[in-house]
């Protein structure tokens, strides 16, 4: 059975309640897989909680507009399992067989597919923001930051993809503006946020992760994007 329900991360932290409710259908010996985004120990946990069943996690990697062909056509298929067990291997591989055909495949611990996918989505949305601050810097210099763009994403170490620093978020009436929005860059940046300052918490990569934080906050609503997905990681109206 394949699972894909929300996890938000809220002002309380991170919800995993959907999941545990999926998994209330899943009888004992079948196997989960689940593909919502989880924060790194969830799927062990939830094993922990399910000892008659097999949980494993298979992150996707969709861009909101185009999350169809995404799903249709992989890059990556990437299963994880919270312990290493012959029983659970074999599993794995055969999730890996039913998954459409991708040029990498990886079956590692559920905690790094979990860390995977929320790097992934960090780096990314920082991404966003660097690509912001040299919009502003070109448009100050009389630069044509059409021309930088073109220019840094042909080097095939940074490409071409987030490189345009006004656009629309892929959800339902989204409408185009400044910084790293949608459904998943704001919340998972968050809850990212808040896991390494537990986990890690030194000074100069929490002041890092803060100052993107708020300088993408900063990008969407002055340009009037996501406000109402702001108000849902954080709790109040920004």
């Amino acid at each position: 059975m394949f699972i894909a329900v929300p996890t938000p991360t809220t002002q309380d932290g991170f919800d995993d309640s959907y999941v545990k409710s999926a998994l209330v259908a899943v009888g004992d010996g079948k196997t989960a897989v689940i593909k919502s985004t989880l924060l790194p120990g969830t799927t062990q946990k939830l094993q922990a909680l399910n000892p008659g069943k097999f949980i494993l996690h298979s992150p996707e990697f969709l861009a909101e507009a185009t999350a169809s062909y995404d799903a249709a056509h992989p890059t990556r298929n990437i299963v994880g399992i919270p312990s290493e067990s012959p029983d659970m291997r074999l599993r794995a591989e055969q999730v890996l067989r039913l998954l459409p055909p991708a040029s990498f495949e990886l079956i590692c611990s559920s905690v790094e597919s979990e860390l995977i996918k929320y790097v992934n989505n960090v780096m990314l949305a920082m991404k966003v923001v660097q690509v912001n601050l040299v919009y502003d810097l070109a448009a100050r210099l009389g630069a044509d930051y059409a021309v930088l763009r073109d220019a840094i994403g042909a080097d095939p170490r940074i490409g071409r993809s987030h490189l345009d620093p006004v656009h629309k978020s892929g959800h339902k009436n989204a409408k185009p503006g400044r910084g790293a929005g949608g459904d998943c860059f704001i919340k998972d940046f968050e809850a990212f946020r808040r896991l390494y300052a537990k986990a890690v918490g030194d000074m100069q990569g929490n002041a890092l992760l803060d100052a993107t934080v708020e300088k993408n906050i900063s990008l969407l609503l002055n340009s009037g994007k996501d406000a109402e997905l702001l108000q849902s990681v954080y709790g109040k109206k920004q």
